[in-house]
């Protein structure tokens, strides 16, 4: 029989980074407020949690991010602007983000890692199981794998990580799971989990990407966690021990993931990305694709 587990309601954002692969377009500007065509990349984020059923949303700041609290909070000038010049469409746009949500902030201080970001999360998530997104991986909506993960975990309780297959010679890139299979295609049983291993050395080519539904247990064992790779403070390290031990916050469990992902931490991803997203707007894909085309064929010519 199913066993039943608590319904997760509270979405944790970790976006204290420097964005220091985007300098100096990051100097002043959070690398969560790039836009992504025409929303910046963080409200994709954001609005897949709602999509999710998740409204309640921390956000995990730091030095210099009070414009992601600006965004998704009101700004009455300028929508009476829009509003006297008969804009509603950009009215409408604009209270979106506001709108979306109900949002929360705490300041991470010092840069210690994920593990120590998502350790900040834990007055405001308490004893309940929650979910973590990452900013820098966007999850077309078409392809709802954060429901799915939060299906998985009310079925087996513990904790949750979203897989990927990647190239072998890719994987020392990515935190990397060992697992075994179970009676679901796209769900494998995780036993065992390394931060950026060597090819040589990874377990298997399912590489973490940022998405997880984390049992709260995993503050307690956080707060015990010594610096790892990169002198920091890594979640990957806290998830090992939830895996070794089910007795503690139950078992760990990977949804591998198959649909389309868009990776914003790279500039050349991010570029893709927005190309990617461009081509597929209603409002802008039919022309920007010619463009394309035309752009792509005169390069080819050239060279």
């Amino acid at each position: 029989m199913t066993q039943s587990h608590p319904r997760i309601s509270k979405a944790v954002i970790p976006a204290a980074g420097l964005g220091t692969r985007f300098l100096p377009a990051t100097k002043a500007t959070p690398k969560e407020m790039l836009p992504v065509v025409d929303k910046p990349a963080i409200q994709y984020v954001v609005e897949e949690a709602v999509s999710a059923g998740l409204e309640d949303v921390l956000m995990v700041t730091g030095r210099n991010k009070r414009p992601l609290e600006d965004h998704f909070d009101r700004n009455y000038e300028l929508e009476s602007a829009l509003n006297k010049k008969g804009d509603a469409d950009r009215l409408a746009r604009v209270q979106e983000s506001s709108d979306l949500a109900t949002m929360h902030y705490v300041r991470q201080g010092d840069p210690r890692g994920l593990g120590h970001a998502v350790l900040c999360a834990a007055p405001h998530v308490g004893h309940e199981p929650f979910a973590v997104l990452l900013g820098d991986d966007l999850i077309d909506p078409r392809d709802p794998l954060l429901q799915r993960m939060i299906d998985v975990q009310e079925q087996h309780g513990g904790s949750v990580i979203a897989l990927m297959e990647v190239a072998p010679e890719q994987i020392h890139l990515y935190g990397c799971a060992a697992v075994e299979a179970t009676g679901d295609s796209d769900v494998v049983k995780i036993t065992g989990l390394v931060e950026k291993p060597e090819p040589a050395d990874a377990p298997s080519n399912y590489a973490i990407i940022g998405r997880y539904v984390l049992d709260p247990h995993v503050f307690d064992i956080l707060r015990k966690t010594e610096p790892g790779r990169g002198g920091e403070i890594q979640l990957t390290d806290a998830l090992q021990q939830l895996a070794e031990d089910e007795k503690v916050g139950g078992p760990v469990h990977g949804v591998v993931f198959k649909g389309r992902r868009y990776d914003t931490g790279d500039r050349a991803d991010y570029l893709r990305a927005i190309v990617r997203l461009a081509c597929e707007r209603e409002d802008l894909g039919p022309d920007f694709r010619t463009w394309l085309r035309s752009f792509v064929a005169e390069e080819m010519q050239e060279r």
